[in-house]
């Protein structure tokens, strides 16, 4: 046999989505998990609900001496981070293994400073998942957009974070 011929006849690659993706993780654990993970501790963030179906994420960062910037507003890497990952989250876990989901890019505006406990809300639809399944079905993959807004306890808007995800069925 030629290394060619070894080469077609390998397995096809196997896709899968690292770490704690292979486990079956519900929210009160993920929750617990992202609660205690370094960057979010020590950030200052607190997921404070997922709900069961995955469809509602809500987190609040408040103001402390480590998380705060020159002016005592919150930094801005700590807005960004309190948005990062919750709808890669979200989506894994309503779209099912058939689907590879990434963060691709964001943007994120400031809008007013920080001052106090933020907060942000995540939520899904289901009409924007069965949009996104019939968008990678029909052409492989897709890349989803989501507007997270971070409030400050005065209702004000602090920042506006514009996340696009990668989204791709395998298989």
């Amino acid at each position: 046999m030629t290394t060619t011929e070894l080469k077609t006849e390998q397995k096809p690659k196997q896709h899968r989505q690292g770490g704690l993706r292979n486990y079956k993780i519900g929210p009160k654990m993920l929750r617990f998990l992202l609660n205690i993970y370094g960057p979010y501790f020590g950030a200052g963030v607190r997921v404070k609900e997922i709900s069961e179906d995955f469809r509602f994420v809500r987190v609040e960062m408040g103001l402390r001496w480590f998380n705060s910037n020159y002016f005592r507003t919150h930094f801005g890497g700590s807005l960004y981070a309190m948005t990062d990952p919750f709808y890669v989250f979200m989506l894994i876990n309503n779209l099912g293994k058939d689907y590879i989901v990434w963060d691709k890019a964001a943007e994120v505006q400031f809008r007013s400073p920080g001052k106090g406990t933020v907060s942000c809300e995540f939520r899904l639809t289901a009409e924007q998942i069965a949009d996104i399944k019939a968008e990678a079905d029909a052409n492989t993959k897709t890349e989803p957009k989501f507007t997270v807004e971070v409030f400050g306890e005065d209702g004000k808007l602090v920042a506006s974070v514009l996340k696009t995800l990668y989204v791709r069925r395998v298989g």
